[in-house]
């Protein structure tokens, strides 16, 4: 059988990507198929069954790219699997969110996971609160990666309070940076998993990720951005407030923390939770509770923190 799919758009490019990578990426799954582009048409030859599930298909990829600046041979991944990522993580939060280097699929692994993943579509500003081993940061990140790469935002800033925990930053070794870096690790290491080495370089360098202490954030307006402040148990009221006031147009903030770990020098000075009781009610804020239950970690992770807890 033979059949031909007339594209009314005025650049393909914009469906088969440049070099044609998504319009491969795609027929990589018709192997049986013999699919010839001429500008706008797209020649089919083969069996019948499998021309009609490519026309389909394919009708829905086009469909993904009226919704997004561009497409990615992730949206043709997901398409297959049944979980494109716009659609299904708004209205369920189970989708693929993105892919690591390796290609292993990052998606919600517990209902609250889930919740925070729909927050984030449905609120500008999400609290995640819980302890240690959740996933809540990881999650936070892949949601940032995510709108990146769907250039739904145009820079990524993450941030952390530089607190000590038990140690003094004046006995470490180095500048400044050196000093900091340690406290801000385990952003690099998330990002690691999903940007490639080289790529994660560049966009550091340039500005489209920025890593940074806290205390940094005073006098920004962050614009376009999906902005993540980890570890917000170690700030106090005012820089929360500081913090939260930094948020421009069309940004997205995620604020995660555990209230149990709290190393300021009082534990009462910490702003996360009685932030959230302030602003609870305001429309576009979300606030999702994790619990010793929504532990991803190593399972010994989740009988020490209840063992600590007691």
């Amino acid at each position: 059988m033979k059949k031909t799919i007339n594209l009314e758009i005025p650049n393909p490019v914009a469906i088969f990507g440049p070099g044609n990578r998504i319009l491969n990426e795609f027929c990589s799954y018709y192997p049986g198929l013999n699919v010839t582009d001429k500008g706008s048409m797209i020649i089919l030859e083969g069996d019948e069954a499998q021309i009609d599930d490519f026309e389909q298909k394919f009708s829905q990829l086009v469909q993904i790219r009226y919704q997004k600046s561009n497409l990615t041979t992730y949206d043709v991944e997901d398409l297959f699997s049944g979980t494109h990522s716009t659609s299904s993580l708004a209205e369920h939060g189970n989708a693929v969110i993105v892919h690591t280097t390796d290609g292993r699929a990052i998606r919600a692994r517990n209902e609250n996971q889930e919740k925070m993943v729909k927050a984030y579509f449905d609120s500008d500003l999400v609290f995640a609160v819980g302890p240690a081993g959740t996933g809540k940061t990881y999650i936070a990140i892949a949601l940032a990666v995510r709108a990146l790469k769907n250039r739904e935002i145009k820079r990524i800033i993450l941030t952390r309070p530089a607190v000590e925990a038990g140690e003094r930053l004046g006995f470490l070794p180095g500048d400044l940076k050196d000093k900091l870096d340690p406290y801000l690790q385990p952003l690099y290491d998330a990002l690691g998993d999903m940007i490639p080495p080289k790529r994660l370089q560049d966009f550091m360098a340039n500005g489209t990720i920025q890593i940074a202490p806290l205390a940094y954030m005073r006098g920004r307006t962050l614009d376009r951005a999906c902005v993540i402040l980890d570890e917000a148990q170690n700030t106090n009221m005012g820089q929360l407030k500081m913090f939260l006031t930094r948020m421009g147009t069309s940004a997205k903030f995620i604020v995660t923390g555990d209230a149990t770990q709290v190393d300021l020098p009082r534990k009462e000075d910490s702003g996360l939770l009685k932030g959230i009781s302030l602003l609870r009610d305001i429309k576009g804020i979300s606030t999702i509770f994790f619990g010793d239950d929504d532990i991803v970690r190593h399972p010994l992770v989740n009988k020490i923190v209840k063992a600590f807890g007691d």
